[in-house]
């Protein structure tokens, strides 16, 4: 394995390569199940479908959690009063991210394009740099309880109009604010709840064994917890119908921007990342290892995947087993070409334009 010199900015503010590895492999665990859900089919009530569709909700949610854990790691030194907050380059990665978003949601590919929440809340978060930790799990609390909230009071004071269209490069300024902060896909309003969560988690000794353990603990309790609560409690109300707008807080269906589902979702991502921490010291240097070099290559990854869905896929697949059969495709070719390039050069292709342009390395 090459050295440890990772694909974005804040991992190499990490503290070693135990602690990157299994930040890199968590970050390819949630390329790999948006790849899942993005190819589809999503339908179906078998076993194998409802398997394969776990990452549903579930693994946009882990991409988002790392977001907050990489924002920690950049801004580690700026915290300590060693340097100042890298405001700049920090604000650089949002517009590529911003701009970039925006680009790829004109492909025809069918995915709502993350990257826009994800550069906004890179925005939103710079002014929670050096806040205390718990301030950070107070406004995380504040977004996965009252985000929900107001996401319905809008919906419900524009009788139901919105239907959460994707942002598009033709939308108004206007459109582009209230879509990213409260009407989108993903909206930052609930969507800050697990990246401000994924800040807090950055500041604490993520090679710890302990550590781990509780993340694969409190994580599997808050994803069964809150699922068995939703349950409960449509056996009592009744489902959630369209017409009962307020009905849907008790929701834990995946995108539902319900606080259920922000609870379950996020407490699997929490798990996952566990999970990933854990064996990633025993694992890394075998069958790991092609899933850390895929998260070191997230964001080349992640935009290669909706071309190669845009350009070689669309439409389909329709059945299960093409499912499979794409998602095994598309992931074992970003796999290989992950590996590949990183023996060859330390960042990935599209990671290099994360870095402001004067950290571009010679040649690029």
């Amino acid at each position: 394995m090459p050295p440890n010199s990772t694909s974005s900015l804040e991992q190499s503010e990490g503290p070693g390569p135990w602690r990157l590895a299994g930040l890199d492999a968590a970050r390819g665990l949630a390329v790999a199940g948006m790849i899942v859900v993005n190819v589809g089919p999503r339908g179906g009530d078998s076993l194998a479908e409802i398997l394969y569709r776990l990452p549903y909700g579930r693994a946009s949610l882990l991409f988002m959690l790392l977001g907050g854990i990489g924002f920690s790691l950049l801004t580690r030194r700026a915290r300590s009063g060693e340097t100042p907050i890298p405001a700049g380059p920090i604000l650089w990665r949002a517009l590529v991210l911003f701009v970039g978003g925006l680009l790829l949601q004109a492909l025809d590919h069918g995915v709502s394009v993350i990257l826009v929440t994800y550069a906004a809340l890179f925005i939103v978060a710079l002014p929670f740099t050096r806040a205390a930790g718990g301030v950070l799990l107070v406004i995380a609390g504040f977004s996965a309880s009252l985000g929900p909230i107001l996401w319905l009071a809008v919906q419900e004071r524009t009788d139901k109009a919105f239907d959460r269209d994707p942002l598009t490069a033709t939308d108004s300024p206007g459109e582009l604010l209230a879509g990213t902060f409260i009407t989108g896909p993903y909206p930052v309003a609930v969507w800050a709840a697990p990246f401000l969560l994924g800040m807090w988690l950055g500041r604490r000794d993520l090679s710890s064994q302990l550590l781990s353990t509780r993340l694969i603990k409190w994580g599997a309790v808050s994803a069964l917890g809150a699922r068995t609560i939703s349950f409960a409690l449509i056996v009592y109300m009744g489902e959630p119908t369209g017409h009962l707008v307020w009905q849907r807080l008790i929701s834990s269906v995946a995108h539902s921007q319900m606080p259920l589902w922000l609870v379950e979702g996020t407490g699997a991502a929490i798990l996952m990342l566990g999970v990933c921490l854990k064996i990633a010291d025993r694992c890394v240097q075998r069958w790991l290892q092609p899933l850390v070099m895929l998260g070191q290559l997230a964001f080349t990854a992640y935009v290669g995947h909706l071309l190669i869905l845009a350009l070689a896929v669309r439409p389909g697949p329709a059945t299960l087993p093409e499912g499979l059969v794409v998602s095994a495709l598309i992931l074992v070719a970003l796999i290989v070409f992950s590996l590949t390039w990183r023996r060859l050069v330390t960042r990935g292709p599209l990671e290099v334009l994360l870095r402001p342009p004067r950290l571009w390395p010679a040649g690029t």
